[in-house]
């Protein structure tokens, strides 16, 4: 690979990394109880079936759901009492060929609002409101200038959605990572329902910044140079899990996640396919100690289509949303949503870390909140990797 991409200096964090964010949270001793599942099935759209694999079959049938009606359409049924609520449950087995270019520009940004703008923060703790900061958009390509980054796309009730998302380094399986964070509410639903479907991960979307036009006719590999990777396994926090809703609620500085994912064809880990991957600093900082943080994401609400990358570089501030809830990190910015989940990037001794990713924001766009990665954070970090890293 090229020492670019192995490479996210501090200079180039400052000058040309995207936004992605993402969020979690759990305690320690619920770390072993998160979300995961098993390896995904393989399917050739409109082809003969491979057989799901045991454990996922299992996990559909104790549901009532038809393992070959999954298979073949069947998981865009979003019955409630056949969706997969319970943490235990991610259930994301591979269908080749579903995402391709088409619908993944049809895929719709997953919100990343609070309903009242900021009205329920705890202003003995929250700093004034940031002042907005552009979004600008990332140098091309992205596979030397912010590589780690990407797009996460997955099914929702409401049909095709995307987040953002970022390669992060597996301390447990070095050089060889399969390990993305991005936020919680990229993956569940929280309070009011489970696990989204047929997550994937594409790193350095777009890679040339192409516009709608050029990608008319676009191909897999102009859209997705290093290819669709599935999430086989799935982690967030329980406080999402029980907390989370469309408009953050009370598991917003818990709305992060961690996906262990598997190339829909090849064999090589996404580390060493990417050539890059982030340490993530779970030292949680304070917002005066922690410098410039800059964030990075495909943006698709409007003014923005989701095709290009951008980013946002501001001096975070504090951001309470109630007394008894930690206090997140606020920065000005005006990417919307499907940005959410994208990486918060801050240089540590010379190296870039990710020390937080993209929750929420008001309806007006004009900053962006973040969670404190913690203890909590990390324990689920770590329950993921010594897992299912070397799976």
């Amino acid at each position: 690979m090229r020492s670019t991409r192995t490479r996210l200096a501090a200079t180039a964090l400052l000058a040309a990394v995207a936004l992605t964010a993402t969020a979690c949270g759990g305690s320690d001793d619920k770390a072993s109880d998160k979300a995961s599942g098993g390896p995904g099935a393989s399917q050739e759209a409109g082809q003969d079936k491979v057989d799901v694999p045991q454990g996922i079959a299992d996990k559909l049938k104790e549901h009532g759901i038809d393992v070959d009606d999954w298979a073949d359409g069947g998981w865009q049924d979003w019955d409630k009492d056949k969706w997969l609520s319970e943490a235990k449950d991610f259930v994301n087995p591979v269908i080749e060929g579903l995402w391709k270019p088409d619908r993944m520009q049809s895929a719709k940004a997953a919100d990343k609002t609070i309903s009242v703008k900021d009205a329920s923060a705890d202003q003995g703790v929250s700093d004034p409101e940031p002042a907005p900061v552009e979004a600008t958009a990332e140098k091309t390509p992205y596979h030397e200038n912010a590589a780690p980054v990407g797009k996460v796309f997955f099914d929702s009730p409401d049909g095709p959605a995307v987040c953002s998302g970022t390669v992060v380094k597996d301390v447990n399986h070095p050089g060889k990572s399969n390990l993305v964070w991005t936020a919680g509410h990229c993956v569940h639903a929280g309070g009011d329902g489970g696990w989204y479907r047929n997550i994937v991960f594409v790193p350095a979307y777009n890679d040339l910044g192409k516009s709608e036009t050029d990608l008319a006719n676009a191909g897999s590999t102009q859209i997705a140079p290093y290819g669709n990777w599935w999430a086989d396994w799935a982690s967030t926090s329980n406080e999402w899990i029980q907390g989370g809703s469309s408009s953050g609620g009370a598991g917003a500085p818990y709305d992060y996640a961690v996906l262990h994912v598997k190339p829909e064809q090849g064999a090589k880990s996404l580390e060493e396919t990417v050539g890059a991957a982030l340490d993530v600093d779970f030292s949680a900082p304070s917002a005066t100690e922690s410098g410039t943080m800059g964030a990075w994401g495909y943006p698709a609400a409007p003014p923005y289509n989701g095709l290009k990358m951008f980013k946002c570089l501001d001096q975070p501030g504090r951001l309470s949303l109630s007394p008894t809830l930690p206090t997140m990190y606020r920065i000005g910015c005006t990417m919307t949503g499907g940005s959410s989940g994208g990486g918060w990037f801050r240089v540590v001794d010379g190296e870039t870390k990710l020390v937080s990713n993209t929750s929420i924001g008001p309806q007006d766009n004009t900053w962006l909140a973040g969670p404190q990665l913690g203890k909590n954070a990390e324990a689920l970090y770590q329950n993921m990797s010594k897992t299912y890293g070397g799976q």
